[in-house]
């Protein structure tokens, strides 16, 4: 028999393990301080249970985190970590796949950068990931496993959903995965200590936009829409003109902020007239935009834009009056930064 993993579980569905297992009803809370509290990886940590309800819960279930296959470091200090995970396809169908996950140190922050699905199904032109295809959706432990089985998960000050895969794609998952992160019982982080990105999956997104205090980071990278189609085909089932319209629904004038990502591509997407573009997309709208340089992959003809033109399109965006800024790359040596995720052996 197949033993049920704790891991991503609520404190009410670890109650009605526990009480199975003949433990009393209140186990379940102490499950779940073992879990994200204590961070236990085994049942046998776990000594607030009786010998006996530790032992009956060991024959139905495991803590059930996964540890890291491998690790390299770059240069710059950035660290990826490979893990190896049993994904689902479809209802019925399951596979195991390699996904990865970045650990970015600036200073007294350490952000993690999680994956959400093995490969991806969107087929953005310009990264490795959506270029492998889709290999299954991870589960809550897989995303969870992420955050508390790497060697600087104490110390993480931020999480950022911007791996391998597309967050809103695999709603549910990621939805429970953020539960535990930001509930009272869970890890109890703060919801502006998370960020998930999209490339705007419209009817997920509106879930989380009501349902989450988490940031939002929206993939745009091109403002007019035949060319942000021809990066990413995503653009046809859902037009940037009707995700901006939904999160113009929003408020972002609090503790929640939304951010949109825009890689820079040298003759393609980094003239002034998309700049202009951009801030006229955007006017009235509280947000940042974050400028990214491209890392070249292969059978992709366009090349990173001069630093020259992305200042020159940074300074725009400013007399726009959008707030812009040009992110540093980390962990390209490794094949961590932007859009070279693909979860392989070995880089």
């Amino acid at each position: 028999m197949e033993k049920i993993v704790l891991l991503g579980k609520t404190p009410e569905e670890l109650k009605e393990i526990a009480v199975a297992a003949g433990l009393p009803q209140y186990a379940g809370k102490q499950i779940a301080r073992w879990l994200y509290v204590r961070r236990a990886r085994s049942i046998d940590e776990m000594t607030d249970l009786s010998k006996a309800g530790r032992e009956s819960l060991k024959e139905r279930a495991e803590v059930g985190v996964i540890e890291p296959e491998s690790f390299v470091t770059s240069t710059d200090g950035t660290r990826k970590y490979l893990f190896k995970v049993r994904c689902r396809i479809t209802e019925s169908e399951w596979e195991e796949s390699f996904i990865e996950a970045v650990m970015i140190p600036d200073g007294e922050r350490k952000t993690l950068c999680v994956s959400s699905e093995a490969g991806c199904k969107m087929g953005c032109r310009f990264c490795m990931t959506g270029r492998q295809g889709f290999h299954g959706y991870l589960s809550a432990r897989d995303i969870l496993s992420q955050i508390l089985s790497i060697e600087e998960s104490a110390d993480l000050t931020n999480v950022v959903f911007m791996g391998m895969g597309e967050p809103l794609d695999n709603y549910e998952e990621v939805k429970r995965a953020l539960d535990v992160m930001t509930e009272p019982w869970g890890l109890a982080w703060s919801p502006k200590r998370v960020t998930v990105s999209t490339i705007g999956v419209i009817p997920t997104l509106k879930r989380f936009l009501d349902e989450s205090r988490c940031h939002l980071a929206v993939s745009l990278h091109d403002p007019f829409p035949e060319e942000r189609a021809s990066l990413m085909p995503v653009e046809k089932a859902y037009p940037l003109k009707d995700i901006l319209a939904l999160i113009r629904r929003y408020d972002f004038t609090g503790q929640r902020r939304v951010s949109f990502e825009y890689t820079m591509f040298s003759g393609l997407n980094d003239s002034l007239r998309h700049a202009d573009e951009l801030a006229r997309l955007l006017r009235g709208l509280e947000c940042r935009v974050n400028l990214i340089r491209f890392h070249k992959i292969p059978d992709f003809d366009y090349y990173t834009s001069s630093p020259d033109a992305m200042e020159a399109f940074r300074e725009r965006l400013e007399r726009r009056g959008v707030t812009a800024t040009i992110r540093a790359s980390r962990g390209e040596d490794i094949f961590a930064a932007c859009g070279l995720l693909a979860g392989q052996h070995g880089k």
